[in-house]
């Protein structure tokens, strides 16, 4: 009987190991696209963004990151977040995006931080939206397509806690365009807290945000199998 309860235990390890192993494993046909800590002579000019002036390399800790301190003053096209720098000269595809992100502003209902994506102009592309309570409109997975957005996930958590304005979090964003499906993951990298699958856009940019909130943003990198051409001018 004690070897049988040996046993079950060590499986029981063995599994969640492989599905740890899973969720973080990088496939064969990628390679490391792009990479920024935001430190030595990174400058402001390698992205683009909604307002400038809303933005700026951040101290943390002696390190660097990059900070969207102010809300931009900008009016979308459609009904979409507002605080928006994504990095210039490079479509995404299929990939997987790591990075850290830091929540700067008052709790309520819809505290977030954004990632965007298949960016292709300012009134189409993907967002995920992580804040503090899910409803139609927070915490989710959002398409905005020649339209206000429209949230496309068919699986959300109720929400995401992302504590004191000093907390970092770890975040993955799974894209893979051939099956539309997309995967957001926040600290634990085991169970995304969302995840939809749609195909309105492949190739696009990939940016950070918020909605009308502040944040920071480190330790950028991203993996894929291929960028895709692009061309100057967005906003």
């Amino acid at each position: 009987m004690r070897v049988l309860k040996m046993n079950i235990l060590f499986c029981g390890f063995m599994c969640l190991f492989l599905v740890n192993v899973h969720a973080q494993k990088i496939p064969d046909n990628y390679k490391l696209l792009y990479e920024e800590d935001f430190e030595g002579d990174f400058t402001l000019s390698s992205f683009e963004f909604t307002d400038a002036e809303a933005w700026k390399i951040g101290n943390v800790d002696k390190n660097h990151a990059l900070e969207l301190h102010k809300k931009s003053a900008y009016s979308p096209p459609v009904r979409s977040p507002l605080n928006i720098a994504f990095i210039k000269d490079r479509k995404f595809g299929s990939f997987i995006l790591e990075a850290k992100l830091q929540q700067t502003g008052k709790e309520y209902g819809h505290r977030d931080l954004c990632l965007f994506f298949g960016l292709k102009d300012p009134s189409n592309f993907y967002y995920t939206h992580i804040a503090s309570n899910a409803d139609p409109n927070a915490h989710n997975i959002f398409l905005v397509n020649d339209a206000p957005r429209t949230n496309i996930a068919n699986k959300t958590t109720v929400g995401f806690d992302w504590g004191t304005t000093e907390e970092w979090h770890k975040i993955r964003l799974e894209r893979d365009i051939s099956s539309g499906i997309i995967r957001v993951f926040v600290d634990d990298m085991n169970a995304p807290v969302m995840e939809a699958e749609d195909k309105h856009f492949d190739f696009g940019y990939i940016g950070f945000g918020s909605f009308d909130d502040t944040g920071k943003i480190d330790n950028v990198k991203i993996w894929g199998p291929a960028l895709a051409p692009v061309k100057h001018g967005f906003f």
